[in-house]
């Protein structure tokens, strides 16, 4: 029965926690007049004060539970799943449209249990051949409809999204598999603790964007647009960052690597919804074959993971 409930909440984390993720691939159209690594520095910034805030009637009992390891390892993965995830994911979308960015990164739930599973538990990946084959299929899908549908992208700009998206797919494959590693082996925080602690290390580290990206070249904007920026900046720190992290490290609590990763596809579901609504159209074909596709093979890896958790 408590495993079928940790099933359960595990799910529910990582729905909601991709829908809150999705709207990540929204702002970097919201903030278009603005340079990816301005849009970077700002989220981060706004991420690491909300943390400090948050943490402020815990922080003595938190900080009590520090050591130098904990802090050398939420830099690390501050950098990579922040920083730089932002950064890649930011340069993808304002080049080539929010299609392309997300359902590269869709393919997440992939390389997440590609290597998070070799030391999780959870279906051996010879189970899961078939399910992720479907996903993957679905990341083939979009890439044919992007390079043949570019609606006046260049070849160029399509080949720059391309590789940010998947600089951003690299590092978070990395952050996910090691942030749910380094949450299993750390029970002296809670997940919210330890999303918290994550964006106070992430606020720290985005300072030294701060001269690069606000204080050296860059266009001239005026106070509005400064005022829309830090409003979408704590949009996004707050409900992807805070809610969406904190329920993300709950899922990964509850849920093996095999499983978790999986869910990832929900952020990619939520983010086309998105994109889709901003630009006021419906999907086109291969786009929605890919969203099939990729639903298809992640709710086939959740049937495969029930007996075993059940049996767990």
């Amino acid at each position: 029965m408590n495993t079928s409930r940790n099933l359960l909440l595990g799910l529910l984390c990582g729905l909601v926690a991709g829908a809150f993720w999705g709207g990540v691939f929204l702002a970097p159209k919201l903030l278009h007049a603005f340079t990816p690594l301005q849009m970077t520095a700002g989220r981060y910034i706004a991420y690491g004060l909300a943390s400090a805030v948050l943490l402020v009637p815990t922080w003595r009992t938190v900080m009590k539970k520090m050591d130098g390891r904990d802090w050398r390892d939420l830099f690390l993965l501050s950098l990579l799943g922040n920083l730089i995830y932002y950064v890649g994911l930011s340069v993808a979308v304002q080049t080539s449209g929010v299609a392309l960015a997300s359902l590269i990164i869709g393919l997440l739930p992939v390389t997440v249990t590609l290597m998070g599973a070799k030391r999780g538990k959870g279906v051996p990946l010879r189970q899961l051949a078939l399910p992720l084959s479907l996903i993957v299929a679905g990341g083939v899908c979009i890439n044919v409809s992007v390079f043949t549908q570019s609606q006046g992208v260049g070849i160029g700009k399509q080949v720059v999204g391309l590789l940010g998206a998947l600089l951003a797919l690299t590092v978070w494959t990395v952050y996910a598999v090691w942030n749910a590693r380094r949450l299993a082996a750390t029970p002296k925080f809670t997940s919210h603790e330890w999303s918290l602690l994550t964006g106070l290390a992430t606020g720290l580290l985005s300072l030294l964007l701060v001269v690069p990206a606000f204080l050296l070249g860059g266009e001239v904007h005026a106070p509005a647009a400064w005022g829309w920026f830090w409003t979408v900046s704590f949009a996004v720190a707050i409900g992807a960052s805070v809610i969406g992290n904190g329920l993300w490290n709950a899922a990964s609590r509850y849920l093996p690597l095999s499983l978790s990763g999986q869910l990832i596809v929900f952020e990619t579901l939520f983010a086309l919804l998105y994109g889709f609504l901003h630009e006021g159209r419906w999907p086109r074909g291969l786009e929605a074959a890919a969203i099939a596709l990729m639903l298809a093979g992640v709710m086939w890896s959740v049937r495969l993971h029930r007996p075993r958790v059940d049996l767990a």
